[in-house]
């Protein structure tokens, strides 16, 4: 019989008797083993619900010496303004929401709560790392911006679980995720000149960036390639207000374009609109493919053509990565690269 509310609190036992499995198996799917049984996780999983058990956090943590959260860290070079673009970057482009969604989906269930901290200079990566080695979150999701961040490096020379978003710039033994960023550049340029267009040019990310100069290069390789070696690019920061404006610069310098790719859909979203404002139609007068398959993709009027990197399921793959981490005393384990869609809609 499960216990009333009025009753003592439920333990392991009730939930082993509601879900007729052992104690120790209730134990392991708590504690996030991934060697349970599917079938029998979903049985617990179901009498947790039913019974409405609710762990003991702080006895559990003196068992396991875990903490049940970890942080997600964005990182970046050089300190901003709070009211900058980097800051406000975080909180409307749609590529930070669909990573916590992607962790969520995986760490929620296992009672594991997700930190967001900035570290944005060398003082604020020194308080990072100082409170990550006294112990107070199991592992680390990073996201790292720039080539030249020092953290990756930092976080691989201590004995914490760590999975960067990203390959990074240079060799360095830490676990990452990150989608083929030069296939996806490629996809891009095969679309635009499959639809005939000629006068092709892009808007890069920052290059700064490996992800951005990954991407830039692939295009650009991709349309040397096929004939044409000379494409036209200006730099953005993958905001919206950067696509716009230089998409304007490129239709002041190259007023017979027929095509761009745009390295990131938010930063289409902007150059559609200035093509717009300039009396050109998107696709009729110039094809837009952008890059991510974001939120942004679907407010484009017309949706946008773009190359889908698979964000949420990355991200998943970084949780589940980092779980392994923890039950094997922090070890790297072999990265994994997702393979990038093209979705073709109205603009290409």
């Amino acid at each position: 019989m499960e216990p009333s509310s009025t009753s003592r609190p439920v333990t392991l036992e009730h939930v082993a008797r509601a879900a007729g499995v052992s104690r120790a198996t209730v134990s392991r799917v708590i504690n996030g083993e991934s060697t349970v049984d599917p079938r029998l996780r979903k049985l617990v999983e179901e009498a947790i619900a039913r019974t409405r058990y609710v762990p003991n956090r702080a006895a559990r943590s003196l068992v396991t010496r875990r903490t049940d959260s970890v942080a997600l860290v964005v990182s970046e070079q050089e300190l901003r303004d709070v009211t900058g673009p980097f800051v406000g970057r975080i909180f409307t482009d749609p590529y930070f929401g669909r990573v916590l969604t992607g962790l969520l989906e995986v760490l929620r269930p296992r009672g594991i709560q997700v930190m967001l901290t900035l570290a944005d200079d060398e003082a604020s990566r020194g308080q990072l790392l100082g409170y990550l080695q006294q112990g107070h979150v199991d592992g680390v999701v990073l996201i790292s911006s720039h080539a030249e961040d020092p953290l990756p490096g930092l976080l691989s020379g201590t004995a914490l679980p760590a999975v960067l978003a990203a390959r990074p710039a240079a060799p360095t033994p830490i676990t990452y995720v990150d989608v083929d960023q030069r296939a996806g550049a490629t996809l891009a340029a095969e679309r635009l000149l499959a639809i005939g267009r000629r006068r092709v040019v892009t808007i890069a990310g920052p290059q700064d960036m490996p992800l951005a100069q990954e991407r830039l290069a692939g295009f650009r390789a991709a349309m040397a390639a096929r004939g044409h070696r000379e494409v036209p690019w200006i730099e953005g920061d993958f905001t919206q207000v950067s696509g716009a404006a230089a998409m304007k610069r490129l239709l002041a310098e190259h007023p017979d374009l027929d095509g761009v790719f745009v390295a990131s859909d938010l930063m289409a979203l902007g150059a559609v609109n200035t093509l717009y404002r300039e009396g050109r139609s998107v696709p009729e007068d110039v094809a837009v493919v952008g890059f991510d398959d974001s939120v942004s993709a679907l407010a484009c009027d017309p949706p946008l053509t773009t190359v889908r990197q698979p964000v949420e399921e990355m991200a998943a793959e970084m949780a589940r990565l980092l779980l392994r981490q923890t039950e094997t005393g922090g070890r790297p384990l072999p990265s994994v690269v997702f393979h990038p869609s093209l979705v073709v809609r109205g603009s290409a």
